[in-house]
């Protein structure tokens, strides 16, 4: 009897092992399909690929949370209701200070066109853009805007930081609501964590704020939703009239992330003022009904409330997973190859795919100067050596990099030929591209593309060159490390 126990135990391993197998490697051999069905990227594909196969468990579970766009069932309903609302009153109302294609210098066209078509959104006419470049002046004008604001304080942030001048904009916000202004603030769920634990929210709230958490995370949520995806914009709009965009958040650098030990922010924002700012009105109250199911009302196109006030050609370029497979990707890819002389752009997270690898490689071996200004030092540690993987590529073909030691340079901003500016929310890496909700605004204006310009210059003054000599002298460790965070880039 014993040999017969001894038998059957061995029996029945040997079938729990068969059945295990049989689980694991169909379970396996699905999300390999799956992968390649779906038909991403070729890079983003094959990192996929290789992570599944490299951990499997890990990999697998990794894909099943954060491998594909989903937005969950209630936000893509919500989104399906309001998008008809929200194409009509861009067709109506948004079209009203439409600036003629004539009108519009040829640098812009392709961008511009490319733009209207996938967002519906056009460039507008007489418009007023002022860039401000120093944290205390953005923070001191902002709290001034809230102390003066009459109607109403849009805010949309992805970080919201206590400490500093931060603290006495909010106090301003609370007074703002309790003399009956309308103020709503949004802040993405991950990039504002600490503050949500905070007991900043609950006395906003008291005071008469609506603070909402945009994008929220849980556990129970992973069955339903990607939880990777986030609320990157950073958008102010005031009573109608102006509005702010950049890349700066709710943050005063003197007071985050001090620790890190990476010097103060480095960032810009806009001041918009002019018919543009119904269209960033309009693009605060669609993620706002998309976060809470509230109904508000998108602005008329009043001439008393968005005035031409400037000569200056602006369009607002929205970009996210809700636009689909085309998008700020495509414009930045336009954006090089329209480049007839000269290309500068600043990025604090620079890991691009091999499309705009390619494009940028391309663009310095036709003649044209290309410039880019990254931090020398990152929060992020696999961001910076998977960034510093494309760095030889790009000195080989001729393309400067410069690397700012004056703190995190956060700005996000290209100058094209000095006539054109990009700058808003959006970093030269994939996940700006594909998973972020971003912003970004295209400004056909040599006088503020020269301003940028300007500022882009001063960056260089606080950088050191990169030379191809130099970087090859590096260590082969760190080139070991650039190497295997290269083949995980797509992922970043």
């Amino acid at each position: 009897m014993p040999n017969l126990n001894i038998n059957m135990s061995w029996l029945e391993s040997e079938v729990y092992l068969v059945l295990s197998a049989t689980l694991y490697f169909s379970f396996l051999t699905l999300i390999t399909l799956r992968v390649i069905i779906k038909r991403k990227p070729i890079g983003v594909s094959l990192a996929w690929l290789f992570l599944i196969f490299a951990v499997p468990l890990a990999g697998m579970i990794g894909y099943l949370i954060f491998g594909e766009l989903n937005l969950g069932a209630k936000r893509s309903k919500r989104r399906k209701l309001l998008s008809g609302a929200f194409l009509k009153w861009i067709e109506e109302q948004a079209n009203t200070y439409k600036q003629d294609k004539e009108l519009i210098s040829e640098n812009a066209h392709s961008m511009q066109s490319f733009v209207e078509s996938y967002t519906n959104m056009p460039m507008v006419k007489g418009n007023k853009h002022t860039l401000l470049t120093t944290t205390d002046d953005i923070l001191l004008e902002l709290t001034k805007e809230v102390r003066e604001a009459k109607k109403h304080c849009y805010l949309m942030f992805y970080i919201c930081n206590s400490g500093g001048l931060v603290d006495k904009l909010l106090e301003e916000l609370k007074a703002a609501a309790q003399r009956g202004v309308t103020c709503k603030l949004l802040l993405d769920s991950v990039g504002s964590s600490d503050f949500f634990k905070s007991i900043l929210p609950a006395q906003l709230r008291k005071a008469g704020v609506e603070v909402v958490e945009g994008l929220p995370v849980g556990a129970f949520r992973l069955l339903f939703q990607r939880q990777d995806l986030r609320l990157h914009r950073k958008l102010v709009c005031i009573d109608d009239h102006i509005a702010y965009t950049g890349s700066m958040n709710l943050v005063d650098p003197a007071y985050f992330k001090v620790e890190k030990g990476i010097g103060e922010w480095i960032d810009l924002m806009v001041r918009c003022e002019g018919p543009i700012v119904q269209h960033m009105e309009g693009l605060f109250i669609w993620d706002w009904s998309l976060e809470t199911a509230q109904s508000l009302a998108l602005p008329p196109a009043n001439r008393s409330l968005f005035p031409l006030v400037g000569d200056e050609n602006s369009q607002l370029i929205p970009s996210g997973p809700e636009f689909g497979k085309v998008g700020i990707h495509q414009v930045l890819l336009t954006a090089i190859y329209e480049a007839k002389y000269s290309l500068v752009l600043t990025s604090p997270y620079f890991v691009p795919d091999e499309s705009l690898l390619t494009a940028l490689q391309v663009a310095s071996m036709r003649g044209v100067d290309v410039k880019i200004i990254l931090p020398a030092k990152n929060d992020s540690l696999m961001v910076k050596y998977a960034s510093r993987a494309f760095f030889e590529d790009l000195l080989k073909a001729g393309v400067e990099i410069h690397q700012f030691y004056g703190g995190l340079l956060h700005s996000k901003s290209i100058v094209i030929d000095e006539k054109l500016a990009l700058v808003g929310t959006v970093n030269l890496d994939l996940r700006s591209f594909w998973l972020n909700f971003e912003m970004t605004m295209l400004i056909d204006n040599p006088k503020f593309a020269g301003d940028l310009l300007t500022a882009q210059m001063h960056y260089t003054l606080a950088s050191n060159q990169l030379t191809l000599e130099k970087w090859r002298k590096r260590p082969f460790f760190k080139r070991i490390l650039e190497g295997v965070l290269y083949l995980f880039s797509p992922l970043l």
